[in-house]
């Protein structure tokens, strides 16, 4: 029988290092996806991993609850992915190379290919998408992600983020209005 996240990060708690490569190894990709998604860059997706790890060892005694642990390791790694943003104050690299992305993304992401004309609809309409994310402030953008994206519920965002659940709802709100008028924008401003 497959242990559960909780069980798991009492485990690690009490000291067991097995238990904390577990936990790396069932959320590395997800802290990775949501790094990617908020930072649009392979290399600074790779380092929020790896310190959100590193900060996830050091701050295991701040845990008091191992039920919230999911929002315990995202806030970790949403709050590194916004202090890169703001160290980068908008030097933001955006690259479609795959060939850039690490062996088991580009593995992962092999088992999903899409046709050539599916390809050829989308990458533009993707292309559009994360530069219409790049324009929302950090706190809009990283709430739209997080939903749209990457499927967390609101009050899992609002326990992530640290503010109330009606602030999330506000940002989504405002988020999906302007990425809307943005997209508009710049769909029919080129055909």
């Amino acid at each position: 029988m497959e242990k559960t996240i909780p069980q798991i990060v009492e485990q690690f708690l009490d000291g067991n290092d097995s238990a904390f490569a577990e936990l790396v190894s069932r959320y590395q990709k997800k802290i990775y996806s949501v790094a990617f998604q908020i930072l649009g860059n392979h290399l600074d997706a790779d380092e929020v991993v790896q310190e959100t790890f590193v900060r996830v060892y050091k701050k295991r005694k701040d845990l008091h609850n191992v039920r919230y642990f999911t929002s315990f390791i995202l806030r970790i790694a949403t709050n590194y992915s916004i202090d890169l943003l703001r160290k980068r104050k908008g030097h933001t690299v955006m690259t479609d190379d795959s060939t850039s992305l690490p062996g088991h993304v580009q593995l992962d992401l092999s088992s999903k290919v899409a046709t050539p004309s599916d390809d050829l609809r989308n990458k533009r309409l993707m292309n559009e998408i994360l530069k219409a994310l790049e324009l929302l402030p950090t706190k809009q953008r990283l709430t739209a992600i997080l939903h749209d994206i990457e499927g967390y519920t609101k009050a899992e965002i609002a326990e992530t983020c640290g503010c109330p659940e009606a602030t999330v709802r506000s940002n989504l709100h405002i988020a999906r209005n302007k990425l809307k008028k943005i997209l508009k924008q710049r769909l029919y401003k080129k055909e």
